[in-house]
């Protein structure tokens, strides 16, 4: 798991021990997405649905819990292993590293609903 600190915006008491044990939990009942290099993700994004997360979001876990049945249909980009990916995400979202950052059908959208993605999953 990577120990870097996260702002108490994004998950209230940073590192705690409530954040060490419900990142495992998501993992265990959402799954933890497939590794997909940017490049590969960018692409699949055209006419697909391409997630950039980071473990230990709450709001990426909102997402993967929700589309956790539809989850191989989507790339997954996790920011913290992959550098042209956090380029991205910070490109389309103003400078910020904010995820889940989802790329629909070529469309980035900053934190959305679940059930637009869910929708776009299951097209």
């Amino acid at each position: 798991m990577d120990e870097r600190n996260l702002s108490p915006r994004c998950w209230p008491g940073g590192n705690g021990p409530a954040y060490r044990a419900v990142v495992p939990l998501i993992d265990l009942v959402a799954g933890r997405p497939p590794a997909t290099p940017h490049a590969e993700a960018l692409a699949h994004a055209e006419r697909g649905v391409t997630v950039y997360w980071r473990p230990g979001c709450p709001f990426t876990a909102r997402l993967r819990l929700a589309v956790r049945a539809q989850r191989d249909k989507a790339a997954w980009v996790n920011i913290w292993e992959d550098e042209e990916g956090r380029a991205f995400v910070a490109s389309v979202n103003g400078g910020n590293e904010t995820v889940p950052t989802v790329v629909i059908d070529g469309v980035p959208h900053t934190n959305p609903e679940p059930s637009v993605v869910r929708a776009a999953l299951i097209r």
